[in-house]
């Protein structure tokens, strides 16, 4: 055990590079099997192949292209109508459109297409749970019409791939194809046994009934059907007899390229194509290179370019035609789209430099340019493409500096793709880039340092898969030319395997600069803690909705503030876990700006960090950070214009209210100002209970019995013959959003229904104050669904809820809260995965079971230097 306990522990500390290492080690297979299949052929017959692709081809091709991704739109439009949600299609076809085009290109369709789905359907209207069953509806009909549609293509087929010649017969292959054409029936089957939903991950997603699910499969099946016939049209003379066998292939490189998690299926995705489809391999790999433009880069382009013109006209117009919310949505969706886009401009530059010259430009090209800027121009766009990789996801990011830098390397790359060989058509397209970037230029307004900024491990290894991938098309267009150690030193215009040499070395020398430059950088960039008033947080909590903002004052947390001021997030950092309590507070524009800096300072610390108690809101950002979201409960909160003691509903509190008015409770508010003046009482009746309840003061999430913060708040109080024999302080937002309280508390021989006359009273009085909202808490571990299908942590985390009265009594607090509660909202956390979230949950653990020490009212603010 001590072994595989060792064994483990290392796999945890180095779980990014082993990560990194498995994808890149699953990408150099695709690209060796990818060789190997193709040592016959050779580049000259690929060329020729592309260039015998006919405009006829290319236009069916787009037209099947278009077809696809309209279909794809109507996928969300089903799940939407399952889950109950009725939403314009336009805005069902901008989440699905932007969600794909990001995931074909990236792969990572959580990360990528998953977040851009998010937010377009967060900016709808839809809670989190509703866009999760969305996501999972629109996977399921995906599969759906993988298998039914590869059922229907094996029981159509009149010859065997290549996978299935060990033996087998057609008669075989019909009877497998009946076989898998059948299991998409399994989520009718589990609906016809009583299973009428299924959760995951927290959220409950229905399963459609017989009608929508075959409607849904349906779509799917024509959209794979069109996505496949893309590519097949490309083929010479495509017989569609062949069709059925064709999409065979095409279903298990697809599925394969999924399985990978390789950026884009690169390489897989062709290795499995054309190791199972019939056919000359020199004529496949031209139609699917054809095919990654049509497809795949086609709609990116035209994705980033839509965005950028509406972006343009939101900001730049001199009328404003469209609405607060639209323009903040187009904000959001505009950093991924364009990341993607410069992605692939960088690769395209370096499969342009790992390919040969067009001789004939090159031939016009000598009596313009002498050849030593010929051949600088071709490293130069190398360099340049590697470097466009590795600032794509400070766009993501939207660092002003990533911006700046991109844009100057994009006009360069231009520059250099017409002096290296007269490429126009790629010059064009990066300026095409360039000039959709910069009319998106307010999207990218972030001033964090752009050399701090680390990278995910996901853009590590896309970028690192696109160099493998330009050096695999680089040795294999030059496989025919003998390598001798003077090709270093041939300089002519037809040298083109030597400058790819040449090019190749100058990538690895840079990414070996890069890599080492951020080993021996600094561990940490200078961070101090400086002092300042909790004055300098007014700015920020008077523009909260939420009064969870108001634990500020509890003397126990670091603050990291917006540079603007009008927003800040609070934290503590315990061992190697920053974690940080609930929302950003303030100004939600700087939400994302505050968590990626405080995820910097924590990298760079060696730390990780852990979203405590968030709510759907803070979600699109937990996401974009990578972390691993869990349900954590669920708040109960009272709509107040809905609150009412008439009714039988509300039996059980009219008398409760009436045996404490019975018994001579008394309600009153003690204005802030007056609370000093009644701390001793105050303090007696805290230390009654603490003691009743054979507790201490706790932490962080909650408030504790200190004179400094209790005098911050008016407190409620009840009494019996003049004593206060109950309290709760009262947490308000200045915008009348929402009242709370934090410490609830109360002398161990409190009359029957003295509580409940407390809240009662409370909540009145909120009423008449004009608040919106008032809330309880949070219910912990409510709303989790351990179903059988549910993953492991919600299993537990339920059984843990119905059993754990012992423990912590949680469904007995959410009983007592259901009372008043007219509303539950979800709450998250948000952390690393595997056993880091485990151990940052036992962070948690002891810095909220730690009683506080308040050294004085002010805060310390961490800051980078």
């Amino acid at each position: 055990m001590t072994v595989f306990g060792g064994v483990r522990s290392w796999a945890s500390r180095h779980r990014r590079t082993l990560s990194i290492a498995a994808a890149l080690v699953v990408a150099a297979l695709g690209f060796t099997a990818l060789y190997h299949l193709l040592h016959s052929v050779r580049p000259h017959a690929i060329r020729e192949a592309f260039r015998a692709v006919s405009n006829a081809q290319i236009g069916f091709a787009l037209l099947l292209t278009a077809a696809s991704y309209l279909l794809l739109t109507l996928y969300d439009t089903g799940a939407l109508r399952v889950i109950g949600r009725k939403l314009p299609w336009r805005t069902a076809a901008l989440a699905s459109f932007t969600s794909y085009t990001l995931s074909h290109n990236l792969g990572l369709a959580l990360l990528t297409g998953g977040s851009a789905r998010y937010r377009v359907y967060r900016a709808a209207g839809l809670s989190g749970g509703e866009v999760g069953s969305v996501i999972a509806l629109a996977s399921l009909s995906f599969w759906n019409g993988v298998v039914l549609l590869a059922g229907l293509a094996a029981m159509a087929s009149t010859q065997l791939l290549p996978i299935f010649d060990i033996g087998l017969s057609l008669h075989w292959l019909h009877l497998g194809g009946m076989v898998v054409a059948t299991l998409c029936l399994i989520p009718l089957l589990l609906r016809h046994f009583g299973l009428t939903a299924l959760d995951i991950g927290g959220w409950r997603t229905p399963i459609p009934d017989l009608k929508t699910s075959a409607s849904m499969t349906l779509v799917a099946a024509l959209d794979l059907a069109a996505a496949s016939a893309a590519l097949f049209v490309l083929l010479p003379a495509p017989d569609p007899a062949a069709y059925p066998a064709f999409f065979l292939g095409y279903a298990f490189a697809i599925i394969a390229a999924l399985i990978s998690h390789v950026p884009g299926g690169l390489g897989v995705f062709e290795a499995v194509v054309i190791a199972m489809v019939p056919g000359d391999k020199a004529q496949l790999l031209a139609a699917l290179l054809a095919y990654r433009v049509i497809y795949y880069l086609l709609p990116l382009l035209l994705a980033a370019l839509l965005l950028a013109w509406h972006e343009s006209k939101a900001w730049h117009a001199p009328a404003r035609q469209f609405a607060a919310a639209s323009e903040s949505l187009l904000r959001e969706l505009a950093p991924p789209l364009f990341a993607a886009l410069v992605f692939a401009g960088g690769l395209i530059l370096l499969l342009s430099g790992s390919t040969p010259a067009e001789a004939g430009r090159m031939h016009d090209l000598r009596h313009i340019l002498p050849l030593p800027f010929v051949e600088a121009s071709h490293i130069a766009a190398s360099l340049s493409g590697t470097l466009l990789l590795f600032l794509a996801p400070g766009l993501l990011r939207r660092l002003n500096g990533a911006f700046v830098a991109t844009r100057a390397l994009l006009l360069a790359a231009a520059i250099f793709s017409l002096t290296k060989g007269f490429d126009y058509e790629e010059a064009v397209i990066l300026l095409a880039i360039c000039a959709a970037l910069q009319w998106s230029r307010p999207a990218f307004y972030r001033k964090t340092s752009l050399i701090d900024a680390p990278l995910s491990t996901g853009w590590i290894v896309a970028a690192l898969i696109a160099i493998l991938g330009s050096a695999f098309v680089g040795f294999f267009a030059y496989k025919h030319v003998d390598y001798t150690s003077s090709l270093w030193w041939q300089f002519s215009l037809r040298g083109d395997a030597p400058r790819f040499l040449r090019a190749s070395f100058g990538i690895a020398v840079l990414i070996t600069g890069l890599a080492l430059w951020r080993l021996f950088a600094p561990s940490a960039r200078t961070v101090r803690d400086t002092p300042v008033g909790f004055d300098a947080l007014e700015p920020a909590l008077a523009l909260s909705d939420s009064t969870d903002a108001f634990l500020a004052y509890t003397g126990d947390k670091r603050f990291l503030l917006a540079d603007e001021g009008d927003a800040f997030l609070m934290y503590r950092v315990q061992g190697g876990n920053w974690i940080v309590m609930g929302d950003p507070v303030g100004n939600e524009d700087r939400w994302a700006d505050l968590l990626w800096k405080l995820r910097e300072m924590a990298d760079a610390a060696q730390g990780r960090i852990l979203l405590y108690q968030i709510s759907a809101a803070c979600l699109p950002q937990a996401i974009d950070l990578g972390l691993s979201i869990v349900k954590y409960g669920e708040e109960a909160r009272v709509e107040l214009a809905r609150f009412t003691l008439a009714g039988p509903q509300a039996k059980t509190l009219r008398h409760a209210e009436r045996r404490a008015v019975q018994d001579g409770a008394e309600f009153a508010v003690v204005a802030a100002a007056e609370v000093p003046a009644h701390l001793a009482e105050l303090k007696a009746v805290s230390d009654d209970w603490l003691h009743a309840k054979k507790q201490r003061e706790k932490a962080f999430s909650l408030g504790s019995f200190d004179p400094a913060y209790m005098a911050r708040f008016p407190c409620a109080v009840v009494r019996i013959d003049g004593r206060i024999v109950a309290f709760a302080n009262i947490l308000a937002t200045p915008n009348g959003t929402e009242m709370s309280v934090d410490l609830m508390r109360h002398v161990k021989d409190i009359p029957y229904g003295v509580m409940d006359f407390l809240f009662i009273r409370l909540m009145q009085h909120a009423q008449q104050a004009g608040y919106r909202w008032f809330t309880l808490g949070i219910a912990p571990l409510s709303g989790i669904d351990g179903r059988k299908l549910a993953p492991a942590w919600a299993k537990g985390a339920a059984f843990v809820f119905r059993h754990g009265e012992m423990l912590y009594g949680f469904e007995g607090l959410r009983s007592y809260k259901a009372k008043f509660a007219t509303d539950w909202q979800p709450r998250y956390i948000a952390g690393p995965r595997g056993m880091a979230f485990a151990q940052a949950m036992a962070a948690v653990h002891q810095i909220v079971s730690r009683a506080p020490v308040r050294k004085d009212t002010r805060a310390p603010v961490a800051a980078t230097a």
